[in-house]
């Protein structure tokens, strides 16, 4: 019995000096490096083949916006990145006949405000907003997928989904040969309404000119003067018949 307390107090010492050598060990670890930030710069310098989307990225500022969004975003980014083959394809002068603000659309019309992988895109719906935007509203594209094939379509032009070069959320970047052409910026103009036709002014009809002699109805209807002489003639003969028949008798 008089060893009870004694066996109480050397549990209780050891227990004591246990927590103490394991917080010492706790704080001697050193905390983990931060995850470094996303740099979507380094992802594309590193593919090699997109020099041109990078200028882009860097004379409209949007590069800057992207790696901001990514570091403070709970969606992800999804990027589509054209080839410098892709923008080599073009119609000459197609970047230089935009606009500042035209070509800032243009490439955020190559960024959705999402995270997708191969996956998500079998199940999206349709049609998928970018970040772009414009007086009618926010850009769209539409993705279609079959079994080992993912396609973005602009409704102006249509091309794969192909190599990805970054995908971990939240940026997930993918490889494309063609450059995305925004129907707002590169669909059919509809056609400029025709100014209406002058109205021709009506010329006056020109009167027939008056005929210098009388009438033909003058020359063949009789005059009054004339039906008043032959009504006296039919009285005189008339008369003298009577007295004729008169001496006879």
């Amino acid at each position: 019995m008089a060893s009870s307390p004694m066996l109480i107090g050397l549990t209780t010492f050891l227990l004591l000096t246990a927590s103490a050598l394991f917080d010492q060990a706790e704080s001697k670890v050193a905390p983990g490096p931060k995850p470094a930030p996303l740099n979507l710069t380094g992802i594309l310098e590193k593919g090699g083949q997109y020099g041109t989307f990078l200028r882009l990225l860097r004379e409209t500022q949007v590069g800057e916006q992207i790696e901001s969004q990514l570091n403070n975003s709970f969606n992800g980014l999804t990027i589509f990145v054209p080839t410098d083959n892709a923008f080599s394809n073009l119609k000459a002068g197609t970047l230089n006949s935009l606009t500042t603000q035209e070509q800032v659309s243009l490439v955020l019309y190559h960024v959705l405000p999402r995270y997708y992988s191969p996956t998500t895109f079998e199940t999206t719906s349709n049609p998928v907003n970018t970040q772009a935007s414009g007086r009618s509203g926010v850009y769209t594209v539409n993705i279609t997928s079959t079994s080992n094939q993912v396609n973005v379509s602009t409704g102006v032009n249509e091309t794969p989904i192909n190599t990805n070069l970054y995908l971990e959320f939240p940026l997930a970047v993918f490889s494309v040969d063609k450059v995305l052409l925004p129907a707002e910026l590169f669909g059919a103009k509809p056609p400029a309404s025709s100014p209406s036709p002058a109205a021709t002014p009506v010329k006056p009809k020109k009167s027939a000119p008056a005929a210098d002699g009388p009438s033909a109805s003058a020359d063949t209807a009789p005059s009054a003067a004339t039906r008043k002489g032959r009504s006296v003639e039919r009285v005189l003969l008339l008369g003298i018949g009577l007295a004729c028949v008169g001496s006879l008798l």
